[in-house]
C-alpha cells in the first residue's frame, strides 16, 4: 500500500510539472484565500501503521524465538483543520486534531518439535484508536494558476484510547503492551488545488515516535523485544474554506 501511495504522489507531481511547463494563464479561483488570516476545514485519510522495531540479540538461544516479523496494516483517520497565515501566504501554521484507527501485527516464529515441520507462527495484533494533536508548519510554493505544492513538518501528541498500559497481564495468554501517551514527529508533502469556494489538497505524511513506546513486562512475547516505536504513513485529502 505504501508503494501505491508513493506512486499516486509521483503521478500528481509529474502532472504538476507538466502544468508548470505550460504558459497558458487561467482565471484564478478563490482569489481571497491567501488574503485571509484563518482558514478552517476537515480531513479524511487512509493510513498504514507498523512499528519501528529493535529486537534483542540471540533471540533463539535466550528466549526460544526464531524470528519476529513486523507487518503493516491499513487504517483510516478523520480530522478538523485550523490554519493560520504567518505573515506570508507561503507559510502557515496548522492544527489538525484527529481521530485515527490503526492496527499493527507482530508475527512470532518458533521452531517446531519436529525439524521436518514448518515454523510455528503466533500472530500478535495491536489495535489502537488514537486522538492526535499535530502542530505543523506548512511551506508552500508560489501559486501557479490554481495549483501549488508544499512541504509540511512538525510534531504531535498522541493519546491511545485503546492502550492496555494499565491492564493486568495474562501470562498464560500474554499480549504486547504499549504506552498510552506518545510524542511523534511528522514530515510530508502535498499539493493544493484551488476551486471556486474551497481548496482541496492531497498530502502524504509520515509520523514516527520520539520515544520507545514498548512496555517490558517479561512475558514470552515481550522478552525478545528491546524497543518499539510507533510509525504511520498517511495519505490525506483535505478541504479548506
Amino acid at each position: 500500500m505504501l508503494k501505491k501511495i508513493t506512486y499516486i504522489l509521483i503521478f500528481v507531481f509529474l502532472g504538476a510539472s507538466f502544468g508548470f511547463s505550460q504558459n497558458n494563464q487561467k482565471p484564478l479561483n478563490y482569489r481571497k484565500f491567501d488574503q485571509r488570516l484563518f482558514h478552517f476545514g476537515f480531513m479524511l485519510g487512509i493510513n498504514t501503521a507498523d512499528l519501528s522495531t529493535r529486537f534483542k540479540p540471540n533471540m533463539l538461544d535466550d528466549y526460544g524465538t526464531y524470528s519476529i516479523e513486523n507487518k503493516m496494516q491499513p487504517g483510516f483517520q478523520l480530522g478538523l483543520i485550523g490554519s493560520m497565515k504567518l505573515g506570508t501566504p507561503l507559510l502557515r501554521l496548522k492544527f489538525i486534531p484527529t481521530i485515527s484507527f490503526t492496527e499493527r501485527i507482530l508475527n512470532y516464529y518458533y521452531l517446531p518439535a519436529n525439524p521436518n515441520e514448518d515454523l510455528i507462527l503466533h500472530e500478535e495484533r495491536i489495535g489502537s484508536t488514537s486522538l492526535e494533536f499535530p502542530l505543523l508548519l506548512k511551506f508552500r510554493t508560489l501559486r501557479y494558476n490554481n495549483f501549488a505544492a508544499y512541504v509540511i513538518g512538525g510534531a504531535q501528541y498522541v493519546l491511545d484510547l485503546q492502550s492496555k498500559e494499565n491492564t493486568g497481564q495474562k501470562f498464560g495468554d500474554p499480549f504486547i503492551k504499549l504506552f498510552r501517551d506518545d510524542f511523534q514527529y511528522q514530515v510530508g508533502a502535498g499539493v493544493d488545488f484551488f476551486f471556486t469556494f474551497f481548496k482541496f489538497s492531497i498530502e502524504l505524511k509520515m509520523s514516527h515516535g520520539f520515544k520507545n513506546a514498548f512496555i517490558q513486562d517479561d512475558t514470552r512475547l515481550s522478552k525478545p523485544i528491546d524497543a518499539l516505536y510507533n510509525r504511520v504513513w498517511q495519505l490525506s485529502f483535505t478541504f479548506e474554506g
